[in-house]
């Protein structure tokens, strides 16, 4: 394969490395930005995709995870997100199976090599993109852009919009994608390990093995189908070395093919058996690149006179009747070789499948996003759903550019929609469209063939890999979503370091100015990781960060409040979940928690109404339907809380939670049988409901179904051996039946496992009063007492027993 120049690669303010060496020390440099993660909590969405996704536990059958959506929701349901992802769940699975349970520090280190790892092998894929392929005469590849492939690599490893994706345990899908994502384009670049400069020879093995690592990087993540574009995109322009511009030129005004316009390195002629280099004279025709005007002895391949090197092939006899070679990689009469149509026939058949593949697998459709999630995609008007589109490029431009100003989320208000023409936001997406044209012009039309190819595998490595989250296809569920830039930033460090090479070349005095920023950049980025990444430890400081970035997003203030009520701090929680209201009117979620916390203070009307309120907007909300019925339970309200009840199963039929409530409502009015239907049914949907087996065992006793009791008593602690309100409770039964030393074994063990329970010490006294150990009894009533001196009624069994011991120390001889 004929290596492509890099002539300003020299130039790039960066030492030579070794291979090896320069993979290494990015590795260890990524490593570096994000280790301050590795032993940081579930944070954020790692609640549902890992601690209640139960695919996790090794007990669930390993079949589910191909069943069910990245959340542990099956993917025939209509609440499922359709994020099909399961090689990145069978990673976590793993995770939990080496680490004996849930321990985030295995799911950190993971990650963090994983980005090291994906960061030093952007060096072979940026190699390729800039420099082309190249081999020696052993076999082995040739890096012909060493020191562009390492500084784009570097600025890859320590850009801080990949916090999300490192520091944040789900981020595995982005890092899984990726990785296979790299070994799907280097699998396809084997492919030509032997071929010619236009990919004569070409190995349809690799190629299959290349659509079969773009399944993988499928996956473990959507987004890894667009490495066919990539793919697509090096073989057209590295192995073929078309002219798009020209090409389509040709294509559409039908014009003559142009003379060819890049330099032959050497020819055959009929009588050589290898190569013949011939000599290049002076051009004195004007450059054809800004490039080649610099007094370096390095020159653009551009630059070379073709009527110089034609004149000289004419004077010689060896070369006499030899006809001058159209560029490489274009056919005669402008068709494109039939090698490469083949080829990108191949990614295109082998995409198609994928995407029908995914497709079936989806099942119902794609996922049901609400306005909350994308507020553009509900715009009626189109020409401001596409401007609100656009500006969201240029917001996730600006991360790549200045990634100071990051947040978890950026729905609900915190990109407020452009309403007019008259916004000053307009100017953002005109910038933004003015300098990608400014760069797809000079990649299109630069007579610099290098140039023209780096800056458009550059564009298309930052573009393709986008375009799954560009709303241009299908409605995605974010506003803007940091993570996934994480492949597109590869393309942003291409562009990059090709920007900064060009300036060291053109500027050749600024060298050391360039070298400084450069230097600088690096230490901020690195910084920045670091504080990033340790703001992603925990919840309080991930949730507490994103105040000042996003103050008009509801969910940060929801996500505060929550953060506050799950530490004990409701009055807090009351504050941040009021405002999250105040800024989102229809916010139903944040209602319904603000309505739990009044309820638990005793604010019940006030509870009550947000939680009607709550249902009102969202008539299909379960967890709305139970609060209220709970609150309408404590009002009296008896009629109005069954009613609500049923409302929550009726729209969430497996709702034991619900049934348990429900139960509780029909003991409250006496409706025995209904209540213990009601507690059967949560133990059917849940086996491990103790709470609703515990108040069946209680029901039962107080009723007087001993018998009863004592089975469903038994059958459970089948269910549930360890639990120590069940053992307590049928122990009551069992002292009740007379079956003291079986009901003693279960008191006992049920204070084993919890010493400090009142109550317990308490009953087993009684147990030891009826059963005439009065010592004993003395003993637990003592315990019982010093443990809860208000216990009701332990004191006066405890009198009742230390008169009857007097009695009997009177009455001894």
């Amino acid at each position: 394969m004929a290596p492509c120049e890099v002539y300003w690669d020299h130039h790039i303010p960066v030492p030579t490395l070794v291979p090896v060496h320069a993979k290494l020390g990015v590795a260890l440099l990524a490593l570096l930005c994000f280790l301050n993660s590795y032993d940081g909590d579930f944070v954020f969405d790692d609640s549902e995709a890992i601690i209640n996704n139960k695919d996790l536990n090794p007990d669930t059958p390993l079949n589910n995870i191909w069943r069910n959506d990245f959340w542990g929701s099956n993917l025939s349901s209509n609440s499922s997100h359709k994020s099909y992802r399961p090689l990145t769940v069978l990673t976590f699975r793993l995770n939990y199976l080496v680490a004996g349970g849930l321990h985030p520090v295995g799911f950190h280190v993971l990650n963090i090599v994983l980005h090291a790892v994906i960061s030093a092998l952007m060096i072979d894929v940026f190699d390729i993109l800039i420099g082309g392929l190249a081999y020696d005469g052993e076999g082995r590849r040739l890096y012909q852009a060493p020191k562009t492939s390492l500084l784009a690599a570097l600025l890859f490893g320590v850009h801080p919009v990949h916090t999300e994706s490192v520091a944040g345990i789900v981020g595995r899908a982005d890092l899984l994608c990726a990785l296979f994502f790299q070994l799907s384009f280097l699998t396809y670049c084997k492919a030509f390990h032997r071929g010619g400069d236009r990919g004569e020879k070409v190995s349809v093995q690799w190629i299959a093995f290349s659509l079969s690592l773009c399944a993988a990087a499928m996956l473990c993540k959507e987004q890894g189908i667009t490495v066919l574009g990539v793919n697509a995109a090096f073989d057209v322009l590295l192995i073929c070395k078309v002219n798009v511009f020209e090409l389509s030129q040709r294509l559409l005004l039908r014009r003559k093919p142009a003379s060819v316009s890049f330099p032959i390195a050497f020819l055959y002629p009929s009588s050589y058996s290898s190569p013949l280099f011939l000599p290049l004279p002076p051009c004195t025709s004007s450059p054809s690149s800004s490039f080649s005007s610099s007094s370096s002895s390095t020159s653009s391949p551009s630059s070379l006179c073709y009527s110089s090197i034609s004149s000289t092939i004419a004077s010689s006899s060896d070369f006499r009747g030899l006809k001058i070679p159209r560029r490489s990689g274009e056919a005669v009469g402008g068709i494109l070789p039939t090698g490469l149509l083949t080829r990108l026939a191949l990614l295109a058949v082998g995409g198609a499948l994928l995407l029908y593949s995914r497709w079936r697998i989806m099942g119902t459709g794609p996922p049901a996003f609400t306005e909350v999630d994308n507020p553009a995609s509900f715009e009626e008007s189109v020409f401001l759903r596409i401007v609100n589109y656009n500006y969201y490029y240029s917001l996730n431009a600006w991360l790549l550019l200045c990634p100071w100003w990051l947040c978890f989320d950026w729905s609900m208000g915190c990109v407020p929609l452009i309403k007019s023409t008259a916004d000053w936001r307009m100017v953002w997406p005109l910038l933004l469209w003015c300098v990608l044209i400014g760069l797809i012009s000079q990649a299109l039309c630069s007579q610099d063939g290098q140039k023209r190819r780096t800056l458009t595998l550059g564009l298309v490595l930052m573009g393709v890999p986008f375009l799954p989250a560009s709303n241009v296809f299908f409605r995605v569920g974010f506003v803007i979503a940091e993570r996934v830039l994480y492949l597109s930033s590869a393309g942003y460090c291409l562009l990059l370091a090709y920007a900064l090479g060009a300036c060291c070349l053109h500027w050749r005095a600024l060298r050391k100015p360039f070298r400084g920023c450069l230097l600088a950049l690096l230490c901020v980025h690195v910084a920045r990781c670091a504080l990033r990444s340790h703001q992603w430890r925990s919840e309080e400081s991930l949730f507490s960060s994103a105040l000042s970035v996003c103050p008009l997003n509801a969910k940060v203030h929801y996500n505060v409040g929550k953060n506050l009520a799950d530490r004990g701090n409701s009055s807090g929680a009351i504050k941040y979940y009021r405002e999250a209201v105040r800024l989102h009117p229809t916010y139903v979620h944040a209602m319904n928690n603000l309505g739990n916390i009044l309820k638990e203070r005793e604010q019940l009307d006030e509870a009550e109404r947000l939680l009607a309120k709550a249902v009102s907007i969202q008539p299909d909300f379960a967890a709305a339907w139970m609060n209220l019925g709970i609150v309408q339970n404590s009002l009296g309200k008896f009629q109005e809380a069954e009613q609500s009840y049923w409302n929550a199963i009726r729209f969430r039929r497996k709702y034991p939670d619900c049934y348990y409530n429900l139960g509780r409502l029909y003991a409250d009015l006496n409706r025995h049988l209904d209540a213990l239907n009601a507690w059967r049914n949560a133990t059917v949907l849940k086996p491990d409901h103790s709470l609703a087996w515990n108040n069946m065992i209680i029901l039962l006793d107080n009723t007087g179904n001993l018998a009863q009791a004592e089975m469903i008593g038994r059958e459970a602690l089948k269910l549930l051996p360890n639990d120590h309100t069940i053992m307590f409770s049928l122990a009551n039964v069992l002292g009740k039946t007379q079956k003291y030393q079986e009901s003693e074994g279960f008191f006992l063990q049920a204070l084993r496992i919890n010493p400090n329970a009142a109550s317990c010490h308490g009953n087993l006294a009684v147990l030891y009063h009826r059963w005439g150990r009065l010592e004993q009894a003395k003993r637990h009533y003592e315990l019982s007492l010093n443990l809860d001196p208000n216990a009701p009624g332990t004191r006066d069994n405890y009198n009742m027993l230390r008169r009857k011991l007097d009695q009997q120390q009177r009455t001894a001889p």
